[in-house]
């Protein structure tokens, strides 16, 4: 090339080195994505500590610098995991969302009865359920997250198994707090409350809700057929008929037995423009 120097290829250009917190980041956020695309054994033994430093990008003398045995980085990567800090686990999915905003919208009528409402909530999880179920199934993230939960007690006992059981109390007490938080936002707009002879909080409806969830989940990887049945029914007071999926049918069935429809909330006609104005799509989260 004439006139000047020949373009710098970055063949030749000296890697930055990277601080010790960057290289532990770069490990643990590169062996978290192969565990969720590959799967979760107890052992780990299908991930390569060789293959995670390739994929990280980092040098290998910073990696055994700061884990000279790959069992210390394979420990701190199970507790890296049970925090359950993904999308999946640790966030309120979006679309499911805005599911439950346009079933209300499209039954706002629903709401000037107190039997309407109560079927207005069998509906949401109708339609809910199915697509919840449908997300949890098709999730390399939960699919980790529920194996941690069910194997981790096959650690060997002591402080690594109890370090363990707090990341995932904790991560769990999150997604717990964020669930109940949805549902009690959700039935302040439908206008029911929890029975109060039950003594149940929005926090039992969300750990049963998600314990019931889980549970099919994991049915279904012996049983596909508990995820894919359909029956056409009128359950818990519904006012048609309609498709209902095994989940649908299950968070239905639990939501219905705990609510009942808030003797003191009347639905007029300022109270059912508020509600369409609040539900409005752009205005942000309703809760």
């Amino acid at each position: 090339m004439q006139g000047g120097e020949a373009p710098d290829s970055g063949l030749t250009r000296a890697r930055r080195r990277l601080s010790d917190q960057e290289t532990e980041q770069r490990m643990l956020r590169s062996a978290m994505a192969m565990v969720h695309e590959n799967g979760l054994t107890v052992s780990l033994d299908h991930i390569s500590f060789e293959d995670v430093i390739r994929v990280a990008g980092v040098s290998r003398s910073a990696v055994y610098r700061r884990w000279p045995h790959k069992e210390s980085f394979f420990r701190e990567l199970v507790k890296e995991l049970a925090r359950g800090d993904t999308p999946d686990i640790g966030a309120m999915n979006p679309a499911a969302t805005d599911a439950v905003r346009r079933t209300i919208l499209d039954h706002l009528d629903w709401l000037r009865t107190p039997d309407g409402r109560v079927s207005l909530i069998g509906e949401i999880l109708r339609n809910g359920a199915r697509d919840e179920f449908g997300t949890f199934l098709g999730s390399p993230q939960w699919r980790t997250y529920i194996a941690l939960h069910a194997t981790f007690l096959s650690l060997p006992a002591g402080d690594f198994r109890e370090e363990v059981r707090g990341a995932l109390g904790q991560s769990q007490r999150r997604l717990i707090d964020g669930v109940a938080t949805f549902h009690a936002a959700v039935m302040d707009i439908v206008g029911v409350r929890l029975r109060p002879e039950t003594g149940a909080t929005y926090t039992t409806l969300a750990e049963l809700g998600t314990a019931l969830m889980r549970g099919l989940v994991v049915m279904a990887a012996s049983t596909p057929h508990i995820g894919t049945d359909r029956v056409d029914a009128a359950p818990f007071g519904a006012r048609r008929t309609a498709e209902w999926s095994n989940p649908g049918l299950g968070l239905a069935a639990l939501a219905t037995s705990l609510l009942e429809a808030d003797p003191e909330v009347t639905f007029d006609e300022e109270h059912l423009a508020h509600t369409r104005k609040r539900l409005a799509v752009g205005t942000g989260p309703f809760w």
